[in-house]
């Protein structure tokens, strides 16, 4: 881990560094937020950033939680990978149990006014009872679905006298990671409530035109930046074409000149000849010749 921060703890001397690193395990491996007046790495902005770089190396990113606790979860772009690969999507019956427990614990309170909007947070837990009623699941499945989720963390079993720890439940709520959400997911994740809990009711049909005209947008840009692509691929093809042009007359241009250069060569040879009358007469008329076809060429 030392090697990885290196780069970016190297300016630090090392009480600082022990610091960050702290500020660093807590935020990745706490099961809640941790408040920042614990870390002294988490009260200032400076240290956060250089906190929240660390975390970039492995996907991750700073999150606020509540006005002085911090945590950490996966960068947005990061999640969107990690929801296209099948290994990382629980199966379809956690799913569907999880979202009834979104739907009684979050999304209900926060309809009739007894939640606020951007919290996951709920001390209104779901009665085993009712995720019986609800779910189509059969009993073992869905009790399965719960332990599996219990254990990501992505609910929690409260008492009846609103404790975690076991004993008699009271019922199950959203778990600690949902404390992991960037905003731009909570965003994400409470329209997919209200389009689940309603999705005949006019918040979730504007929920639904704002997302079509997001895609069209979305297109539009991609479109352009294909268009943009293309055109510097054909401008670099024209380049290309040009410069081999070039290439093949100055080749051309190369080949004449030795051409030239062995006619001329040729001549001289054979004027030599006659002058010296080393050769016979019909060998220097033949040079001559020579030589009368290289003036011509």
């Amino acid at each position: 881990m030392s090697e990885l921060f290196e780069p970016l703890l190297r300016s630090y001397d090392e009480r600082r560094r022990s610091e960050l690193v702290a500020a660093y395990m807590a935020v990745e491996h706490a099961a809640e937020p941790v408040p920042e007046a614990r870390f002294a790495a988490l009260r200032e902005p400076a240290s956060r950033r250089t906190v929240e770089a660390m975390l970039n190396l492995s996907g991750r990113t700073l999150i606020r939680a509540g006005r002085t606790e911090w945590t950490s979860g996966y960068r947005d772009d990061v999640a969107d990978e990690l929801a296209r690969d099948p290994a990382c999507v629980p199966p379809a019956g956690d799913r569907a149990v999880l979202t009834l427990v979104l739907i009684h614990s979050v999304a209900i309170p926060r309809a009739t006014g007894r939640l606020p909007d951007d919290t996951w947070l709920s001390p209104h837990p779901t009665p085993l009872e009712e995720l019986r009623r609800r779910s189509q699941l059969p009993i073992g499945e869905l009790e399965a679905a719960l332990r599996r989720l219990r254990l990501a963390g992505l609910v929690a079993q409260v008492r009846a006298d609103g404790r975690t720890d076991g004993g008699d439940a009271g019922g199950f709520v959203p778990g600690p990671q949902f404390h992991r959400l960037t905003p731009a997911t909570r965003r994400r994740l409470q329209e997919e409530l209200i389009l689940a809990a309603g999705p005949d009711s006019p918040l979730a049909a504007t929920i639904r035109a704002r997302r079509r005209s997001r895609d069209r947008v979305l297109q539009a840009t991609r479109a352009q930046a294909a268009q943009g692509g293309a055109a510097t691929q054909d401008g670099a093809a024209t380049q290309r074409g040009a410069a081999a042009q070039g290439t093949a007359a100055a080749q051309r241009g190369a080949v004449g000149q030795r051409g030239a250069a062995a006619q001329g060569g040729a001549a001289g040879q054979g004027g030599g000849a006659a002058e010296t009358g080393r050769v016979p007469g019909r060998a220097a008329r033949a040079a001559g010749d020579v030589d009368a076809r290289g003036d011509m060429s």
